[in-house]
């Protein structure tokens, strides 16, 4: 009988939790119907350096250079650098025939964010640049994206996030899944939060950071695996709000197997962990010193940073109200209540809601139904497999940055 109390206490504890974690979610789902905001255009002025970290790009590089200098910005006003590091293929000579300028680093690198340390402090040093524009070498971008940073930039953005949009949604389930994914990224976080004026979050690539800012934060120095997400705590406690800016469009390619996917979000899960451990104490440390706007924005960041362990919550207290179930039906105090009910109601309930709220993202962003069929119906098997990736994740960190190998070598004409 003790034993049923106390898992009848936990239960009700991390039901809590749960609870109003999901309706502080919920309170953002109107923001996210809101039009876009239009930006105020501005003449050309910012000067950009475009970065491309690249491992074993030889494939698509090209089409992303390509797509680089095709942008309607003044050419004397951006240069594009691709940065080869660890490569065994001719990413190097792909993207210089291409027309990029090649940097090398000039120490070992074995991530993203260590060739972005290098470089940046190689920016730093000439002077010749106001912003950077960074990139993945998988991406295709829009004509317009320069222009649409240059807009936010010239209004007073010092980091910004553009719209994040797929290559190759409709290749396989799981491309279908992750092109799900980011349109929610887009549309009920990004979108939602910068409505009502909170920071958007900088998603890994097609985004803008001021190099006055990187410099009054020393550079780009991050300690995680996901450098993105830190960026953006370091920019929150600084107060500094990342605009959203979806007129600056890029297109990624998705992974194609579970196997790939498994092994990135292994490393965004970790990502997320070491932000926490980083970064939750600072955050919630400022929450009462910075303000009404640094509150929000604290809190904001500290319950995203939160959503890992949310989820392991969540699986513990299914666990525990299913074992409360049996203890229940062993002692005969409700011998009537059928055991598995709830964990079949709950897997009914959530699988419904997530097909829901996948067809509506694809019908809000303006993409066809029918083509990502398969995308939608296993979304919700997207989102369960989070679980035992933020489980393992818990007990055994991911400690290196693997690349994943991009095939899809796309020009935007094809995309679109």
């Amino acid at each position: 009988m003790h034993v049923i109390s106390a898992l009848d206490a936990l239960l009700w504890l991390f039901s809590m939790c749960l609870t109003v974690y999901m309706c502080y979610y919920a309170i953002f789902l109107p923001c996210a119907l809101r039009r876009r905001r239009t930006l105020a255009e501005h003449a050309p002025k910012c000067r950009f350096a475009v970065l491309v970290a690249a491992r074993n790009e030889q494939t698509v590089i090209g089409h992303l250079v390509e797509s680089l200098l095709a942008q309607d910005y003044p050419a004397d006003l951006f240069d594009v650098y691709v940065i080869p590091n660890n490569c065994t293929d001719h990413t190097e000579a792909a993207a210089r025939a291409a027309g990029a300028q090649i940097l090398t680093c000039p120490f070992p690198v074995h991530s993203k964010g260590e060739v972005l340390r290098q470089v940046v402090a190689m920016l730093e040093k000439e002077g010749r640049h106001d912003a950077i524009c960074v990139f993945d070498a998988d991406n295709v971008v829009d004509p317009g994206f320069l222009s649409a940073m240059n807009h936010a930039w010239c209004a007073g953005a010092r980091a910004a996030q553009g719209y994040r949009d797929s290559k190759n949604p409709h290749d396989t389930v799981i491309s279908g899944n992750y092109s799900i994914y980011y349109w929610m990224v887009n549309r009920f976080y990004s979108h939602a939060r910068n409505a009502v004026g909170l920071s958007a979050i900088v998603n890994g690539s097609g985004f803008m950071a001021d190099l006055g800012l990187l410099r009054e934060m020393g550079g780009w120095n991050t300690l995680t695996l996901t450098e993105d997400i830190e960026f953006t705590t370091k920019c929150i406690l600084r107060d500094v709000r990342v605009e959203w800016v979806p007129q600056a469009v890029t297109y990624d390619e998705q992974p194609l197997t579970f196997a790939q996917s498994w092994r990135q979000r292994c490393r965004w899960s970790t990502g997320l962990y070491q932000c926490l451990s980083h970064y939750l104490s600072p955050l919630l440390r400022g929450l009462f010193t910075s303000g009404v706007r640094g509150f929000r924005a604290r809190l904001d960041q500290a319950v995203f940073l939160l959503a890992p362990i949310i989820q392991i919550f969540w699986l513990v207290s299914l666990i525990a109200g299913q074992a409360m179930r049996l203890l229940q039906v062993h002692y005969n105090l409700f011998p009537s209540t059928p055991v598995f009910t709830s964990l079949f109601l709950s897997v009914l309930v959530s699988y419904a809601v997530s097909t829901a709220m996948a067809v509506a993202v694809t019908l809000l962003e303006r993409k066809p139904v029918l083509p990502m069929l398969r995308g939608i119906l296993s979304y919700w098997v997207f989102l369960i497999s989070w679980l035992p990736i933020n489980t393992y994740c818990l007990v055994h960190r991911t400690t290196e940055w693997k690349s994943i190998a991009h095939t899809r070598g796309m020009g935007l004409s094809q995309i679109k």
